[in-house]
C-alpha cells in the first residue's frame, strides 16, 4: 500500500485520528451522555414496579423530538381571556359554579408532563403492582438467596419495561392533549383549567375553522370538566377507585409468562420493549375485570356525555362552527391515537368511554324533562347516577329520576326515620327502593322544564 493512500501514515508517525464529529464516526449525532444516563436509570431503579425516573426521562426525550417551546406572555394572556369568556358562556348552560374564579394555567408540553405526573403515578402504579405481583407468583419457587435474587431481577426488569413504555406513552400524550381532562380523569390541579396552546393550534390545522373558535370550544370542554370535578369531590376518587378495582382482577397467564422467558433475551432492551408492545404481558380478562371495566366505562361515559351536553348548549347559540368542532372532537376520540393504544397494550385498559353518545342523549333528555338543576342534582352522590342499563333507556330513566325537591336521605342510601305524627311506620329495609308512585308529585316551583341556554342573547 502506498503511503499516499487515505488513512495511511508515514513510517514512524502516529496514525491520523478521526475527529469526533467526522462523517465516518459511527457515534456521530448521538448524545452519549444521555444514552449512558438512561442505561444507568434502567438498571439502578429500586423504587417499585415502574421505573418512574426512566419514564420521565423517556417522556422528556419524546417531547424534545416533537418540539416544545416556552410560552410567551401574549399566549398566556390569550388563555386567561379565553377561560374567562368560556366560564361566562357556561354560566348559562349549567348551575354548577366555576371552580377557578377565572384562574387558568397555560402550559407547554413539558409543563403538562410535570403537572400531571403525580396523577399518572396514582393511576398506573396499582395496575403495574398487580401485574408484577402476578408475575412473581407465577415463577417457580426457588429456595434461599436464589429466590430473592430472581424476584429482585424480575422487579427490576419489570420496572424497566413499564418505565420505558409509560414514558413513551406520556411523551406522546403531551403532544396530543389539549388540557388536563382529555381522558375523562382529572390529571391536573383541581378547579384550574389547563390549556396547551401548541396542541390546540395543531388540532385546528386543517379544520378550516377560525383559530379563536377552536381555542374557545376546547376551553369550554376543559372548564366544564373542571366545574364537574370541583362540584362533585367524590367523583375523582370514584374514577381512580374504579381503575384500581380493574387492577385487582388481573390474572397473568403462566404459560404466556413461560413463553416470554424462553423467547426474550433479558439483556436486550429492544427485545423487552418489543415483547411488551406485542401484548405478551397483557393480563387476561376475568369476569371480575369485565364487571369493573363496565363500571369504569359507564362512569367515564357519564362524565364525557355531561360535558358534551353542557358545551353544546353553551356554544351552539353563539358559535356557528360549534357543530363542526363537536364532530371533530368526537371523531378524534373515536379514532384514538398512538398514546391511547400504548396504555391499552400496557394494562389492557381502554380509557375512552364507548357509550358517550348514549350518555349525552340521557343528559340532554334529563335537561329537557327536569331542567338544568334537576340534571345537575344527580351528581350529588354516586348511587344517584344512571347505570349502564339506564343508558339504553334515557327517557325511562328521566321519568324515574327525582328532581331536587324530591330527594331525601333514602336516595343517598340512609335509613329514613318516621316523621312525627306520621304513625308507627317502620324505616324501609331497602332505602331508596320506593317506586315513582310513592314519591311526592314533581309539580313545584323548582320544576324548570325544557331549557335553552343562551336563548335570550
Amino acid at each position: 500500500m502506498s503511503n499516499d493512500e487515505p488513512g495511511a501514515g508515514h513510517e514512524g508517525e502516529e496514525p491520523e485520528k478521526r475527529q469526533p464529529g467526522g462523517s465516518d464516526n459511527p457515534l456521530a449525532g448521538f448524545d452519549l451522555s444521555a444514552i449512558f444516563g438512561q442505561l444507568q436509570s434502567m438498571f439502578s431503579w429500586q423504587g417499585g414496579p415502574i421505573n418512574w425516573q426512566l419514564a420521565e426521562e423517556t417522556a422528556r426525550q419524546t417531547i424534545r423530538q416533537a418540539g416544545d417551546a416556552s410560552l410567551t406572555a401574549a399566549e398566556r394572556t390569550t388563555v386567561d381571556q379565553t377561560v374567562r369568556l368560556a366560564e361566562h358562556w357556561l354560566d348559562d348552560a349549567t348551575s354548577l359554579p366555576a371552580g377557578s374564579a377565572g384562574e387558568a394555567l397555560a402550559w407547554n408540553r413539558v409543563e403538562w408532563l410535570e403537572g400531571t405526573l403525580p396523577a399518572w403515578k396514582k393511576l398506573i402504579e396499582p395496575l403495574a403492582t398487580h401485574v408484577v405481583g402476578a408475575m412473581e407468583k407465577a415463577l417457580p419457587e426457588q429456595p434461599g438467596p436464589m429466590g430473592a435474587q430472581l424476584t429482585g431481577v424480575l422487579t427490576q426488569v419489570g420496572g424497566m419495561m413499564f418505565g420505558a413504555q409509560v414514558g413513551q406513552g406520556l411523551g406522546q400524550l403531551a403532544t396530543e392533549v389539549f388540557g388536563s381532562t382529555d381522558i375523562g380523569l382529572p390529571l391536573g390541579p383541581l378547579g384550574q383549567p389547563v390549556l396547551i396552546p401548541a396542541n390546540v393550534a395543531a388540532f385546528g390545522t386543517g379544520l378550516g375553522l377560525p383559530e379563536d373558535d377552536v381555542r374557545l370550544y376546547l376551553t369550554l370542554r376543559e372548564c366544564a370538566h373542571q366545574r364537574l370535578f370541583h362540584h362533585a369531590p367524590w367523583l375523582s376518587a370514584h374514577l381512580f377507585s374504579a381503575v384500581e378495582d380493574y387492577a385487582r382482577g388481573m390474572h397473568v397467564d403462566v404459560s404466556k409468562l413461560e413463553d416470554l422467558a424462553g423467547r426474550i433475551d433479558m439483556a436486550n432492551p429492544e427485545a423487552l420493549q418489543e415483547a411488551l408492545g406485542s401484548g405478551l404481558l397483557e393480563p387476561e380478562e376475568t369476569p371480575r375485570q369485565k364487571a369493573a371495566l363496565a363500571r369504569l366505562e359507564t362512569a367515564l361515559a357519564l362524565v364525557e356525555g355531561w360535558v358534551d351536553d353542557v358545551v353544546t348548549a353553551a356554544a351552539a347559540p353563539r358559535m356557528p362552527s360549534a357543530v363542526s368542532l363537536h364532530e371533530a372532537v368526537r371523531r378524534r376520540r373515536a379514532e384514538g391515537g398512538p398514546a391511547e393504544q400504548t396504555f391499552v397494550t400496557l394494562v389492557g385498559l381502554e380509557l375512552r368511554p364507548r357509550r358517550m353518545r348514549d350518555a349525552a342523549t340521557l343528559w340532554a333528555t334529563l335537561r329537557e324533562t327536569r331542567g338544568i338543576t334537576g340534571r345537575e342534582a344527580l351528581w350529588a352522590h354516586p348511587d344517584m347516577l344512571p347505570s349502564g342499563d339506564d343508558l339504553d333507556d334515557p327517557r325511562g330513566f328521566a321519568e324515574r329520576a327525582g328532581s331536587p325537591d324530591r330527594m331525601d336521605l333514602g336516595d343517598l342510601g340512609f335509613d329514613v326515620p318516621p316523621e312525627d305524627g306520621g304513625g308507627a311506620a317502620a324505616p324501609p329495609e331497602e332505602p331508596g327502593s320506593e317506586g315513582p308512585g310513592d314519591r311526592p308529585s314533581p309539580d313545584g316551583p323548582d320544576q324548570e322544564g325544557p331549557d335553552t341556554p343562551g336563548s335570550g342573547r
